[in-house]
């Protein structure tokens, strides 16, 4: 919004050109998330207290009972915000900017309804109603991308400079698979204070960067990375850090509010339609190895236990089993986000390897 009123106002004067350039609009995006959050987060913390209240949290240790009854669907307010300066700061003629924004909410709504069928009907829902719901928001972005943005559809793989093969009728799948994949994945972490929302916050810096990179005809250039004219969704990976910084503010330990399945599937599936706009998604399982860690050993849990009828782990996701060794969970939380940021540091050094 921003961005249109200083091309077309001559209210703005000598520094209507500061909001044509993508860094300034990055900047101005992080600090006025993160300024929303500050100022209305204890207000939106109020209205969930009276209305949306984690149930009893089952599958986590004992000392996990005394955070039932706190506050929880703080993921409302992190895509609101996001939202909210995605709108105020991006250029709303590009179409990777409202595809960002149907993620979130198609996303979000996924997790609401899952949300609130846990606090109502004290379970979630079905799993395979919310994996066909998933498909189908999926299939929905992966079309509009599609047919909305003209992408290349080949595969860019890291280290390799002349090796994307063409994917043809599997590039939707494909799509499908990453978006999905990556929403649960860092809905699996989400299951301590500020663990899901400090994991986040290096692996969007990673990619806001590898955005701004793709976008930039030179700088792609010189890293031999695609050029995929993303530079724009480098606003909306800076909008997300800032409501993430926002959310951290209260989520910390002991978490006033919790992020619940509606902020943690939409921000999985937009850190992945970042990654797969700017022809990145294979350095998804690097910068978000944490999140992938998470996720396997969850699966190996289930298999392991199947085939032995022992548990592989003390207690699946993996940040359970290092609580039930001893470890404290704000120890827990900042060595795994100590761990994130380190991957994502190995990431962008990654980009020159070609």
């Amino acid at each position: 919004m921003l961005f249109h009123f200083a091309a077309y106002s001559k209210y703005m004067g000598a520094y209507s050109h500061l909001l044509q350039y993508v860094s300034v609009r990055a900047m101005g995006a992080l600090l006025s998330s993160w300024v929303l959050f500050v100022v209305c987060g204890e207000l939106f913390i109020k209205a969930c207290s009276l209305f949306f209240r984690s149930p009893s949290r089952q599958w986590t240790p004992d000392n996990h009972r005394s955070k039932n009854n706190t506050p929880t669907m703080g993921g409302i307010f992190i895509v609101t915000v996001i939202i909210v300066s995605t709108l105020l700061w991006c250029n709303l003629t590009s179409p990777l900017v409202w595809l960002a924004i149907a993620c979130l909410l198609g996303f979000g709504a996924i997790g609401a309804w899952d949300d609130w069928s846990k606090i109502s009907l004290k379970k979630g829902i079905p799993a395979s109603q919310k994996f066909i719901a998933q498909l189908i928001v999926a299939f929905t972005i992966s079309m509009g991308w599609l047919y909305l943005a003209y992408p290349s559809t080949e595969l860019y793989f890291p280290f390799f400079k002349n090796f994307h093969p063409e994917m043809g009728f599997l590039f939707i799948p494909w799509v499908m698979f990453v978006l999905i994949g990556t929403s649960n994945a860092v809905n699996l972490t989400d299951g301590l204070d500020g663990l899901a929302t400090g994991s986040l916050l290096p692996t969007f810096g990673v990619f806001s960067l590898i955005s701004y990179a793709a976008g930039h005809y030179v700088i792609a250039q010189y890293l031999s990375i695609p050029f995929a004219g993303t530079a724009e969704v480098a606003v909306i990976g800076a909008a997300v850090i800032g409501a993430l910084l926002g959310f951290l503010w209260y989520n910390m330990y002991p978490a006033q509010i919790f992020m619940g399945d509606v902020g943690s599937l939409p921000l999985g599936a937009v850190l992945a339609f970042i990654a797969l706009v700017s022809k990145q998604e294979l350095l998804l399982p690097l910068a978000g190895g944490l999140f992938v860690v998470e996720t396997l050993s969850v699966i190996l849990q289930v298999l392991y236990f199947r085939y032995f009828k022992k548990r592989l782990f003390k207690m699946a996701p993996i940040h359970h089993h290092f609580e039930l060794l001893g470890w404290h969970e704000s120890k827990v939380t900042i060595r795994f986000c100590i761990i994130s940021f380190i991957l994502a540091v190995v990431t962008v050094a990654t980009l020159k390897v070609r």
